[in-house]
């Protein structure tokens, strides 16, 4: 798998999502960082699927665009319970600007880690 172009995409997926994962370990560490972990880790994950299936990973940071191209290449169903995972998308954008947004708690992590575990998860088991 190593040796596959999509294998490294998934490869920072895992990372993002085992920092995501961790937590917050010190008082230090925002939500808005660790939630921003978990976009990536979905992002990553969907391009490298994206690879997988021969089509092109574009660059954005959209969630909803990147599965929207999935569902219309009709190379793969797209699961309809991934579609709440376009939410991530916030978490790349709009909290890397401090006051343009409202701050993200603990229940709001742990639902994004949640939704980029479910992304990560079906990928894997589409390009295993």
């Amino acid at each position: 798998m190593r040796d596959k172009p999509w294998s490294q995409w998934l490869r920072r997926a895992e990372s993002n999502l085992a920092r995501a994962k961790l937590g917050r370990q010190a008082p230090e560490i925002l939500y808005e960082d660790l939630c921003f972990d978990a976009q990536q880790a979905a992002e990553k994950s969907l391009k490298a699927l994206m690879l997988y299936l021969g089509m092109r990973a574009p660059r954005t940071h959209s969630i909803g665009y990147l599965l929207k191209l999935l569902r219309d290449s009709r190379r793969i169903q797209v699961p309809d319970e991934l579609r709440e995972a376009a939410i991530l998308t916030d978490y790349a954008v709009e909290t890397r600007y401090p006051g343009d947004w409202e701050p993200v708690n603990e229940d709001d992590y742990r639902h994004a880690v949640l939704l980029a575990e479910r992304v990560y998860q079906w990928v894997l088991s589409v390009a295993r």
